[in-house]
């Protein structure tokens, strides 16, 4: 077990609990952004979303910003150690994941001239 100075390990003091929940989060924000860039730059989307995505360029972007927000979630939710910071913080993280959501629905319900099955 790795030891602060004053003794008192990771596990003590809730460090080990917060990668737990990190490392998940952010290789999630990071799959949900690859996945945005591919449909923002090639107009890629998921096999499994290709029948619902209308526009799949304002698709990627909102999947860019539910990326973005997740990584916000992260830094704020668990990096940030005072109160009234992670208070905002997490608040702005909420917003900005409900804006996210909210764009890739309307990426999903009005849509371009998509043409094919989505592959490039």
């Amino acid at each position: 077990m790795i030891t602060l100075a004053s003794g008192v390990g990771l596990a003590r003091r809730g460090g080990i609990m917060k990668l737990y929940l990190a490392i998940p989060l952010v290789l999630l924000a990071l799959l949900v952004a690859a996945s945005g860039v591919a449909a923002v730059a090639r107009g890629w989307v998921l096999p499994m979303n290709r029948r619902h995505v209308r526009g799949p360029h304002l698709y990627g972007w909102g999947q860019l910003v539910v990326a973005f927000a997740l990584c916000w979630q992260a830094v704020f939710g668990l990096v940030i150690s005072d109160s009234d910071t992670r208070l905002w913080g997490t608040l702005t993280g909420n917003v900005i994941l409900v804006v996210g959501i909210i764009v890739m629905t309307v990426g999903q319900l009005a849509g371009g001239n998509r043409e094919g099955n989505g592959t490039p």
